[in-house]
């Protein structure tokens, strides 16, 4: 397998910026896209204050943060992944969306290009389906933040070929990533375990069984969590909790995955967590 020397990332959030800064740490040229200007320049400097904490801890030089950030290109045309062997998809976790952005990507990027997805829960399969190339269709679902945390869970959707599977694997590696592969079904592993957890946890809330400091206090301290369930849904995004609950309830067609009613009128009500100073707890 050749070097991977230049990709593309579709999306300039949280994940995006996070994905373009990990490839263009370890030396591989970005294309960072996004049609908002003030998503793309916001999403810049991210990059840019990520690294400058980096400096700050001696981590890597101000030269190492200087080149980092000139390796990541933006750009608001999506036709400027020009021939990306890697384009990794990190937009709204919407599916019709998500199925248009690789249906262009298909008519845009070289028949060699392997077409990645971000998504946190939504079917391989179902995006792949709106390409030409299913085989070169596949899950790359990074944490957040991805500069930090090493796992990416590599899925596979009912067409993806060993090869594009191999390929994601060895690159996932060369950025010093622990890939761990899974199958396409709802949530995968991580928000198959992960998302109830918080589900149950808020249903505690609501019921009354204890208030939000205690509900995370027992799991840090009684679980070894880092971080209570309660402050990991208002760093993930409420919002982001609820849609994935979603698709594991349409997915999987069980009760026991249904949205507790209080999620659905913390996100009702603009409570999304961190990104707006407010969820569970305030950020202000």
């Amino acid at each position: 397998m050749s070097k991977l020397e230049r990709i593309a990332v579709i999306g300039a959030g949280t994940m995006g910026n996070g994905i373009a800064q990990t490839f263009a740490s370890y030396g591989v040229d970005v294309q960072l896209v996004d049609v908002n200007d003030a998503a793309l320049q916001k999403g810049m400097a991210a990059i840019e204050k990520s690294l400058g904490r980096f400096v700050k801890k001696d981590k890597i030089s101000q030269a190492d943060a200087d080149g980092i950030l000139a390796r990541v290109k933006p750009s608001n045309k999506l036709e400027d992944v020009g021939d990306a062997a890697l384009v990794v998809e990190a937009i709204v976790e919407r599916a019709d969306i998500k199925r248009d952005v690789f249906s262009q990507l298909d008519e845009i990027t070289p028949k060699t290009s392997i077409l990645a997805t971000n998504t946190s829960s939504i079917s391989i399969t179902e995006i792949a389906a709106a390409t030409q190339r299913p085989d070169k269709v596949i899950g790359m679902h990074f944490m957040n933040p991805v500069p930090l945390m090493a796992l990416v869970e590599v899925i596979r959707g009912q067409e993806t070929s060993d090869e594009t599977t191999a390929q994601v694997t060895a690159y996932s590696e060369a950025v010093g990533k622990v890939p761990v592969e899974a199958n396409d079904y709802p949530g995968f592993v991580s928000n198959r375990v992960l998302m109830p957890m918080i589900n149950e946890a808020v249903y505690c809330l609501m019921e009354g069984v204890a208030e939000k400091e205690a509900i995370d206090t027992v799991m840090k301290l009684g679980m070894n969590h880092p971080m209570g369930p309660l402050t990991l849904a208002d760093l993930i995004g409420l919002d982001v909790c609820l849609d994935i609950m979603n698709v594991l309830h349409d997915g999987l067609g069980d009760s026991k995955y249904r949205p507790c009613p209080l999620l659905r009128r913390m996100v009702a009500a603009g409570r999304l967590g961190r990104k707006v100073k407010k969820g569970f707890y305030d950020y202000a």
